[in-house]
């Protein structure tokens, strides 16, 4: 029977003194469980607790992959686990003998940011089978309503309105659009406006950025692979991205990044771009509430506008004082970023 191994990825801290604050994305192998807490084995702390809410399950098999199958990769040298970017590094195929100078026999995974192909050794992987939570979930399938209490139909309600959204919009479908058509057809009580929404979700991008550091050396550092990196990041709003640049602190080299672009008719936020840059450049799950954040619904100071004659003006106070608010919604916020003070 093939072995399985059980780790765990950090993928928040639900308190900033928890010991795996510092350590968001790292992967752990798993000792044990309860109800609500992994046990994990760290060198420098011992044996260690991490919530069940804070991180991710994976569980692998060790036998050598198949193509399309996703590996757990390994990094033998210093004995560390990590995902390659996107989380799972994807098999697009097999060789006897792999074409680089080490002999490896191994597979030929895809590095999507890289663009370009990496040979692994059968013992530099371990390959992904069925995440034991998403399981769980499909044992839970039957659900009596009748038995739950009313924060959890609270939360199972939440969970089948996004399933809704997906099945109607797709991938790329827009929130704020979505719930305002829910709240007009079924008078759902809306805790919190579209804005009010946005504006959490851009304080939540910049705590990332400094909260994803490795250390702080008087500045944000970060692990790529283990080696420490400094983040650069070019920001071009004229093509609405911005690229997360990973720079080795002692060669100055670049060993990886990360690029966000907004959609066409999405509002580009530099935050929100950065954020979503930097957890690619680490090869981190990019927050779904980043990628289909609500647009802007309230003209600020700052803000970049297109007018309904097709002009762009960045708002000071004195459009704000001056010009009324129904011609300002009928402008298009089409930058948010209110990077600079007017």
């Amino acid at each position: 029977m093939t072995k399985t191994k059980k780790y765990v990825r950090i993928k928040k801290s639900s308190n900033p003194a928890y010991w795996y604050a510092d350590r968001i994305g790292e992967v752990f192998e798993v000792e044990g469980m309860d109800d609500t807490d992994y046990a994990v084995f760290i060198e420098d702390i011992g044996s260690s607790l991490v919530l069940k809410k804070d991180a991710e399950l994976i569980v692998t098999e060790k036998r050598p992959a198949k193509k399309g199958e996703k590996v757990l990769v390994i990094d033998p040298p210093e004995l560390n686990t990590y995902i390659l970017p996107y989380e799972k590094a994807e098999v697009v195929g097999t060789f006897s003998n792999s074409p680089i100078e080490r002999d490896y026999s191994g597979v030929f995974v895809r590095v999507v940011l890289g663009k370009r192909p990496e040979y692994l050794s059968d013992e530099q992987y371990e390959v992904i089978i069925n995440n034991e939570v998403k399981n769980e979930e499909a044992d839970g399938m039957k659900i009596d309503l009748d038995a739950m209490g009313y924060d959890e139909l609270i939360a199972h309600g939440e969970a089948v309105m996004r399933a809704i959204r997906l099945r109607s919009y797709g991938e790329g479908y827009k929130q704020g659009k979505f719930d305002a058509e829910m709240d007009t057809t079924y008078m759902r009580p809306q805790e919190k406006s579209a804005q009010e929404r946005r504006d959490e979700i851009v304080e939540q991008a910049k705590a990332d950025i400094a909260n994803l550091n490795y250390r702080t050396f008087g500045e944000l550092r970060y692990s790529y692979r283990s080696i420490v990196c400094n983040v650069e990041f070019v920001i071009n709003k004229k093509k609405r991205t911005v690229v997360a640049l990973l720079k080795s602190v002692g060669r100055g080299t670049v060993e990886s990044k990360g690029i966000a672009k907004a959609a066409p008719d999405d509002c580009f936020n530099e935050h929100i771009g950065k954020a979503i840059a930097l957890h690619r450049a680490l090869g981190l799950e990019v927050p779904d509430e980043y990628l289909n954040a609500p647009q802007p619904t309230e003209v600020r100071v700052g803000d970049v506008i297109c007018t309904p004659h097709g002009s762009m003006h960045k708002v000071n106070k004195r459009h704000i004082n001056e010009i009324s608010d129904s011609y300002l919604s009928r402008c298009k916020i089409i930058d948010d970023s209110r990077t600079e003070t007017i």
